[in-house]
């Protein structure tokens, strides 16, 4: 990826600090990248700026501190975009995407993106709250996560001002950045929790959630679908079942929301659905391609290895489905989906409450035996 044309550089200190870093990075490895990026970023933050980006890599109050909430009902730790000189946001994005892929990297901006639209319609967060208001939405409980998360911290609080945009996503570390010791980069806000764990050279991605409200918008002249992909490659696989494999995979029983997302980490559910190894060849490409929307976020060297696994494991997958079979031309499903292994769960969840489905997506990715790295870290 050439870092000085990325289409989320804007001015000449974001290109000078991309183009700085694209130049050192050649001969380094993923790792090496990643960690070049992370101390060049928090070499243009000030001391207090550093205090608050930086945790102990085993405090578990900032690991789970996630969630797909707005910011005012689920404070964040670290610093906000809105906080940094555009050097720093600059250094932040790319480090941000030295440890993506260029296709997560563009799935995270477009998910930013419809977040900024957020902020100029009447779309708001459950209870009703609307763009701009900045008070307290119904049921908030003065900051605690209605999801189950820890207490926030180092977030704003309640009062005026957006509620939404691309300027309300933080960045925190935990752990020193190395090539050989364990640490972890988090980044998220509004339907968005990256967390992303680095142990040598193996990167591990869950859990992560990614959503999108407005789920189609238009920028630019152009259609944008931050999760189209994964609500259209479900689909055409839908579409392949055959009677048989569709009474399976089609539960008789409606989800509305994720089962494992944010407070829930360490919880385990029984695989329901369509058992892969009843799946003719086809369709089990078809289903490690989709599985890949979310495997993929992550820089191509990791992204490989945990696709190894997950294909090692695809007679052990399970492959479940709630709602409506069909879907609108250019739009997104309606109906819940699992795809669930040994080791992983994704979940898609339309959002059932407060408008059109289509139009408010969650989606959940974990690795129930490696969240956080765990099994790396222990070792």
């Amino acid at each position: 990826m050439n870092l000085c044309s990325m289409r989320a550089i804007r001015g000449t200190a974001v290109v000078a600090v991309a183009c700085i870093l694209a130049t050192a990075a050649v001969a380094q490895t993923a790792t090496g990248k990643i960690v070049g990026a992370a101390n060049t970023f928090l070499s243009t933050l000030d001391v207090k700026q550093r205090q608050s980006v930086m945790f102990a890599f085993d405090d578990e109050k900032q690991r789970a501190n996630w969630s797909n909430f707005p910011i005012v009902m689920v404070a964040r730790g670290g610093i906000s975009l809105k906080e940094m000189s555009a050097a720093q946001r600059a250094a932040a994005m790319v480090l941000l995407s030295s440890a993506l892929s260029p296709r997560g990297f563009e799935k995270v901006q477009q998910i930013m993106e419809g977040d900024e639209v957020n902020k100029t319609t009447d779309t708001g967060p459950p209870g009703g709250a609307g763009p701009n208001r900045g008070s307290r939405p119904p049921g908030a409980n003065n900051g605690a996560s209605p999801a189950g998360n820890q207490p926030p911290r180092n977030g704003p609080p309640f009062g005026n001002g957006p509620i939404f945009g691309r300027d309300l996503y933080y960045i925190s570390i935990l752990g020193k950045p190395s090539e050989k010791d364990p640490w972890m980069l988090q980044f998220g806000g509004h339907h968005l929790a990256l967390n992303i764990t680095i142990a040598g050279e193996r990167g591990v991605l869950t859990p992560t959630l990614t959503g999108a409200q407005p789920a189609l918008f238009t920028s630019n002249g152009k259609t944008v679908r931050p999760l189209g992909e994964e609500s259209d490659k479900a689909l055409a696989l839908m579409n392949t079942l055959d009677d048989a494999q569709r009474k399976q995979a089609i539960l008789s029983f409606r989800l509305a929301d994720l089962v494992l997302g944010p407070g829930q980490d360490g919880k385990t559910i029984e695989p329901e659905g369509l058992r892969v190894s009843r799946m003719n060849e086809h369709q089990k490409t078809m289903l490690l391609d989709l599985i890949a929307e979310w495997s993929g976020i992550i820089h191509e060297t990791a992204a490989a290895a945990r696709m190894a696994e997950l294909k090692g494991d695809i007679n052990e997958t399970w492959f479940a489905w709630s709602g409506p079979t069909a879907a609108e031309p250019g739009k997104n499903i309606k109906a819940y989906y699992r795809i669930q292994g040994p080791h992983l769960v994704i979940e898609y969840a339309p959002q059932t409450l407060g408008g059109d489905p289509a139009m408010h997506v969650h989606t959940m990715y974990r690795d129930p035996t490696n969240d956080y790295a765990r099994k790396l870290t222990a070792q």
